[in-house]
């Protein structure tokens, strides 16, 4: 049992300096975002906002209204322009939203991972303090039971010391008469 104790605290340490020494995502440097994620990034920030979706509104009843409204119409009722329109941007915005997506996936992934990392690493300081501790106490009360032998010892040959003064010349004065 103590053998694997021994075995198990041994690799905890490895494992432990092996994180010591890796860097933390923290620590490390952004990397550069190319173009296409700042433009998915810019388009996802635009079209998930609210402006967007008063300004798209305003432009959809405005398009309707006026094709209603209108002696001549460039788009007559089923809208078909409009939907043509629609179907465009959607085409294009849900794979750079997408893109967007997976990217900051990535981002939280490698947040995630560097989270766990430092979790560990307390961790394992953690369990290194409690065996410091348990060491200290061990020392501690060897120490203290070292003392009350020592005392009790002290105790014993003081306690001889008195009787050998004090209580056999009592008994030989009181046993001669």
């Amino acid at each position: 049992m103590e053998a694997t104790e021994r075995e198990l605290l041994a690799e905890l340490r490895r494992l432990h300096r092996s994180l010591r020494l890796r860097p933390t995502e923290a620590r490390a440097p952004m990397e550069p975002l190319s173009v296409g994620q700042r433009v998915a990034d810019r388009v996802a920030g635009i079209m998930g906002s609210w402006k967007f979706i008063i300004a798209q509104t305003i432009l959809l009843v405005s398009w309707v209204s006026i094709n209603l409204v209108a002696a001549r119409s460039w788009d007559p009722f089923p809208f078909i322009l409009l939907n043509l329109a629609l179907s465009v941007q959607a085409g294009y915005a849900a794979p750079i939203i997408i893109m967007s997506q997976n990217r900051q996936q990535d981002i939280d992934r490698r947040a995630a991972e560097n989270d766990y990392r430092i979790n560990v690493k307390a961790e394992l300081e953690i369990e290194l303090l409690h065996e410091k501790i348990d060491e200290l106490r061990a020392r501690e009360f060897l120490r203290l039971t070292e003392a009350v032998k020592y005392l009790t010892d002290l105790l014993l040959q003081t306690r001889q010391t008195i009787r050998a003064d004090f209580v056999f010349p009592l008994e030989q004065e009181v046993s001669a008469p």
